[in-house]
């Protein structure tokens, strides 16, 4: 099978991630695969041994139309099978080059449970006729599109994201060599991973860890992920202000994940909006207790192996924190443990890349 991924960036994000580990499993199947990203190179982007073409699409209109026609232009030469595209630009891009190119099946994944305004969810709707079946990672994202009627519930399905639990598997050796190169002592380190933006709620996070810290709790903050410098310093000066700052730490954009997983005794998502967020699955699968926000798929995720708190709400957020450092540290470890099976049996890569070859199949009648 023929197949192209088609993503808005390879910026490093889930999303992307998780569309580059599925086109890997792909090419490792046999399929012949290949990307189109619809906009330039950036210096920090996730690496792939597999064909890349870059459309170069900026905000003018020249950019996407000189991109729309080296898209169609690829698309007649390569002649895929499938046209598997990720997040709102990509999904609108792919369903308007299917109607100008020989691509015979289009899908849309949806990865997030808010993607934009009503004017999003009318484009989505507008176009739903060019694509043959949208899918999301979660059921709550999908009972969300199908509600707002940006998608017809008979041409929406549910898979679910995966996680490789052979990368992210714990290490006791490694656990103690990053703990001493970070200087973490005895104290009980969070970690919370992800882009500095809105939808992760930092402002959340700090209130809530100066919550735990004014419990006299010994705790350290550790946050991983990159953004955009304004909003880093307003989150500094928040820490500030609330008296936290010499505890929390911020790393920027961190590549090895699972050294920062093993040194971290517990790990916290304070989002306000989310998907199925990646950086959940792999505390799980590094046998992390998770303290969650109850946003998007994050249940789903989750299930009985981690504590779920109201979104924006600081205080139910440091009360679950609290209650996870309080445990026997047996107590942990069992749920810990408990994560890490849960994401091995329910959310394996594996079997969610052959979920996805099943899909294709169906779609395409090719093997």
């Amino acid at each position: 099978m023929r197949i192209v991924y088609l993503v808005t960036t390879l910026a490093m994000g889930g999303a992307e991630r998780q569309a580059i580990t599925l086109a890997s499993r792909m090419r490792e199947r046999g399929h012949t695969v290949a990307f189109l990203v619809l906009r330039p190179r950036i210096a920090e982007q996730w690496a792939t041994a597999l064909p890349v073409v870059y459309l170069d699409m900026c905000k003018t209109a020249s950019s996407v139309l000189y991109g729309f026609a080296k898209g169609r232009r690829f698309l007649r030469e390569f002649r895929p099978d499938l046209m598997h595209s990720h997040t709102f630009h990509a999904n609108l891009l792919a369903r308007l080059l299917k109607a100008a190119a020989p691509v015979p099946v289009a899908i849309s994944t949806v990865h997030n449970v808010y993607e934009g305004g009503w004017k999003r969810m009318l484009a989505y709707r507008l176009t739903d006729g060019l694509c043959r079946l949208t899918t999301a990672v979660s059921h709550a994202a999908a009972r969300r599109y199908v509600r707002l009627r940006a998608v017809p519930e008979r041409k929406c399905q549910v898979i679910s994201n995966g996680f490789d639990a052979s990368v992210f598997a714990p290490s006791v050796e490694r656990r103690t060599r990053t703990r001493e190169a970070m200087g973490a002592g005895e104290d009980f380190i969070w970690l919370a991973a992800g882009r500095i933006v809105a939808a992760k709620d930092y402002p959340n996070l700090l209130r809530a860890f100066a919550a735990v810290t004014a419990s006299r709790a010994r705790a350290r903050l550790w946050v991983a992920g990159a953004g955009e410098l304004d909003e880093a310093s307003d989150l500094i000066a928040l820490g500030q202000q609330l008296g936290v700052q010499e505890q929390v730490r911020w790393f920027g954009r961190w590549r090895d994940m699972p050294a920062l997983l093993d040194a971290a005794d517990g790990f916290v998502l304070s989002s306000a909006w989310e998907g199925m967020p990646l950086a959940v699955g792999e505390a799980m699968a590094m046998e992390k207790p998770v303290v969650a926000t109850d946003v998007g798929g994050v249940r789903e995720l989750v299930g009985d192996a981690g504590l779920l708190a109201p979104p924006m709400n600081s205080g139910e957020l440091a009360k679950a924190m609290l209650d996870i450092m309080r445990m026997p540290q047996a107590n942990r470890h069992a749920l810990g443990r408990a994560a890490r099976k849960r994401i091995q049996a329910c959310f394996n890569m594996d079997a969610k890349a052959g979920e996805w070859a099943r899909l294709y199949r169906a779609m395409t009648g090719k093997n």
